[in-house]
């Protein structure tokens, strides 16, 4: 199911899936008719759902796995999935702290899981999403954002565009994180998700702000090679 032109969803359906949790993901292998294999490891989207394990993957021109998987794969195509994988950066439905979820550009994915795990479990506590994006074009689960925050009080979310978009455009400071995050005197859990750089100032900018970093939970990711 297409995101946005360079980012699908992908759904599998994995026998004897013994579940996981919002923010963990998976190690997906690919191998070749000459045997030749490949593994990139992928934050699982959705909330739990059975055997059945939801992928959103963003296509990497020169990469291996990704351009196969958004556009060669078919229904049926092997592939072998290793997980769940992780268990720090996770949320639990049993949680009552407020939460306060950080992404940027594809940092968005467990952080979706999240939001999706608190709807199925009924949770009545209270979410911010900050989302970090190129523009709007890019933002992955926009119809569903946009559903779940018309629907759904207890949910707020707040975009950045770092390149065009309406309102200003440039990247989050700490004006942004005051401003739609939590104060640190709420002891929210915090995660921050996206590329290393990203994750790094804004983790600085929490704890600048007062948060505990011991609350502040992170995920980053760097050139793989797709």
């Amino acid at each position: 199911m297409p995101e946005t032109p360079r980012v699908s969803s992908l759904f599998f359906s994995v026998p004897n899936w013994p579940g996981h949790l919002a923010g963990q993901h998976v190690d997906v292998r690919l191998t070749a008719p000459d045997g030749y294999s490949t593994q990139r490891s992928y934050s699982i989207a959705a909330a739990p759902d059975g055997e059945r394990v939801e992928l959103t993957i963003q296509r990497v021109p020169d990469g291996e796995v990704s351009p196969y998987l958004t556009g060669v794969y078919a229904v049926g195509d092997p592939v072998e999935i290793r997980g769940p994988v992780g268990g720090w950066f996770v949320w639990r439905p049993a949680d009552t702290a407020p939460v306060l979820l950080v992404g940027g550009g594809s940092g968005i994915v467990p952080l979706m899981a999240m939001v999706r795990a608190r709807s199925v479990a009924g949770s009545r506590v209270p979410f911010r999403l900050i989302y970090s994006v190129r523009t709007p074009a890019d933002v992955f689960y926009a119809d569903e954002l946009r559903r779940r925050v018309r629907d759904d009080p207890g949910l707020d979310v707040s975009y950045v565009y770092t390149r065009s978009g309406p309102g200003p455009v440039g990247r989050i400071g700490v004006a942004t994180v005051n401003s739609h995050g939590w104060p640190a005197d709420f002891q929210p859990a915090c995660y921050v998700c996206g590329p290393t750089g990203f994750v790094e100032a804004v983790s600085d900018i929490l704890v600048a702000l007062g948060h505990d970093p011991g609350r502040v939970r992170t995920e980053r990711f760097g050139p793989t090679g797709g």
